[in-house]
C-alpha cells in the first residue's frame, strides 16, 4: 500500500530532540512530550532495523545487485498510553522484514518505554542507557526523557507499597541501607528501611520499603501500624539489626512477636576493637556463646569468656544488656535457630540493592530513590518462587511452637 506524504516517516533531530527537552523543563508536561517523542523514536529504531536487514544504510550504493531493497512503507496505527499514533513500516522487496519495534499485527506498542525502564531498573545510568539505545536504534535518551518515562511507574509504587498483605508472617527481616539524598538544597543521608517476610507457604516476598532519616520508636510505630492495616495480624519471628526503637514500638503494636537480634552483627560490633594478636583466641571463645546447646550453656559460657578477658569487659557488656533479643534462638531447633540467628538473609537483598544504585551517587529526591528500589526489587523477586530450603520441616516445627497462629 502507498503511503501519503503526509503519512512518511518523520524522524526527529537531534536539536529538535533537545528543543522538546526545553520545552519540557519550561511546561513540565511530560505526557505532551512523549506523545510527541514515542512516534519519531518508533519511526528511528524501524528505520535501523531496515539498515540491519538489508545490510546497507538508505540511499547507499552498497544496496545496487544486493538482491533486496526497500519497497517503501505501510501505514500502521499503533496505541500506546498515550493515545492512538500513526507510524510507517519500513517494506522490502523480498517481504523478509520482520521488525522488532513493532512487530507484525501487533496494535498496541510501548516497547520503547519497557526497554528503557528495564534499563533503569536494572541500575544502567542514563549515559548508559543513552548509548544503548543510539549504538541500536541511533537515538539519543536523555536524563529527562529517562526520568519522564521512568516516573509512569510512580502509580505503581504507591499501589505496591500499600497492597494488602497476608494475615501472618511467620518470620520478618528488617535492616536498612544508607543513600545520598539531596533535601532542601542539601545532600543528607538518608535510609531505606527494607522489610523482608517469609511467609506461611515459605516464600520471601518484600513487604515495602521506607525512606527515613532518623529511626526510633515513633518511626517503627508508623511502619508497624501501616503493616497492621494492609492485613496483618500477627508476626511470629522478628529478626533485625539492632534498630534503634524497634523492640518498644513492636511490643506495642505486636505484644506476642518474639525478637531476634543478629548475631553476626553483634559479633563484628564486639569483635571491632579487639588487637589482631588477641582476635582469632577471643573470637574461638566468643563461638562458644552463641554455639551452645541451650541457653543456659550460653550464659555460662558467656561468664568464663568474662573471666578469661577481663581487658575486654566493656566490649561483652553489651551481650548482657541485649541478653533478652540476643538469646531468642536458643529456644528453637537447629532448622529454625538457622535462619534466625542471622540477618544475611535480608543482607542479601541489600547488597544487590546496592548493586543497582551504585551508579547513583546522590539521589535529586526521596521519590527517585524509591523509584529505582521499586524496579530493582521486581527484577530481583522475580526468581522468588519456591520456598526456603526445609520450609516443610521449619514450619511444622513452627506451628508446634506458635500453636494456633501459623494460619496454616
Amino acid at each position: 500500500m502507498k503511503i501519503s506524504k503526509s503519512q512518511k516517516p518523520q524522524m526527529i533531530s537531534y536539536e529538535e530532540f533537545q528543543e522538546k527537552v526545553r520545552n519540557l523543563r519550561t511546561s513540565g508536561d511530560a505526557t505532551s512530550f512523549l506523545k510527541e517523542l514515542i512516534a519519531p523514536t518508533l519511526q528511528s529504531m524501524l528505520e535501523a532495523e531496515m539498515a540491519v536487514h538489508l545490510g546497507y544504510d538508505k540511499h547507499d550504493n552498497a544496496g545496487k545487485l544486493s538482491g533486496n531493497s526497500r519497497n517503501g512503507y505501510s501505514s500502521k496505527t499503533i496505541k500506546n498510553d498515550f493515545g492512538e499514533q500513526r507510524i510507517s513500516i519500513p517494506r522490502d522487496r523480498n517481504s523478509e522484514f520482520e521488525p522488532i519495534a513493532v512487530k507484525k499485527h501487533e496494535s498496541t506498542q510501548s516497547d520503547v518505554e519497557e526497554k528503557i525502564i528495564a534499563m533503569y531498573g536494572k541500575g544502567l545510568s542514563t549515559r548508559d542507557i543513552n548509548g544503548y539505545m543510539y549504538d541500536i536504534y541511533g537515538i539519543n535518551v536523555s536524563s529527562d526523557m529517562v526520568s519522564a518515562i521512568t516516573d509512569k511507574v510512580v502509580p505503581d509504587i504507591k499501589a505496591w507499597q500499600s497492597r494488602p498483605l497476608d494475615d501472618v508472617y511467620p518470620i520478618l527481616y528488617l535492616d536498612g541501607v544508607h543513600f545520598k539524598v539531596r533535601d532542601g538544597g542539601k545532600i543528607i543521608s538518608k535510609c531505606a528501611y527494607i522489610i523482608l517476610g517469609i511467609n506461611t507457604s515459605g516464600i520471601k516476598e518484600i513487604i515495602g520499603v521506607w525512606i527515613g532519616e532518623n529511626e526510633g520508636s515513633k518511626f517503627w510505630m508508623g511502619v508497624l501500624n501501616d503493616l497492621k492495616h494492609r492485613g496483618v495480624k500477627d508476626i511470629l519471628i522478628a529478626c533485625i539489626d539492632g534498630l534503634k526503637g524497634f523492640p518498644e514500638a513492636i511490643r506495642t503494636i505486636f505484644p506476642e512477636t518474639e525478637i531476634q537480634e543478629c548475631i553476626i552483627h553483634q559479633i563484628r560490633n564486639t569483635t571491632k576493637f579487639i588487637p589482631y594478636k588477641h582476635k582469632k583466641s577471643f573470637c574461638k571463645d566468643l563461638k562458644t556463646i552463641y554455639t551452645a546447646i541451650t541457653e543456659e550453656v550460653a550464659l555460662e559460657a558467656l561468664e568464663e569468656v568474662k573471666s578469661k578477658w577481663p581487658q575486654y569487659a566493656i566490649y561483652l557488656k553489651s551481650w548482657e544488656d541485649k541478653w533478652g533479643t540476643l538469646s531468642t534462638f536458643f529456644a528453637y531447633p537447629e532448622q529454625i535457630r538457622r535462619i534466625i540467628y542471622t540477618t544475611n538473609t535480608i543482607e542479601s537483598l541489600n547488597r544487590q540493592f546496592r548493586k543497582v544504585t551504585k551508579t547513583t551517587s546522590i539521589f535529586p529526591h526521596n521519590d527517585a530513590l524509591k523509584k529505582l528500589l521499586y524496579l530493582a526489587q521486581k527484577d530481583i523477586t522475580k526468581k522468588w518462587t519456591m520456598p526456603i530450603r526445609d520450609w516443610g520441616e521449619i514450619a511444622a516445627q513452627l506451628g508446634e511452637f506458635f500453636k494456633g497462629r501459623m494460619g496454616i
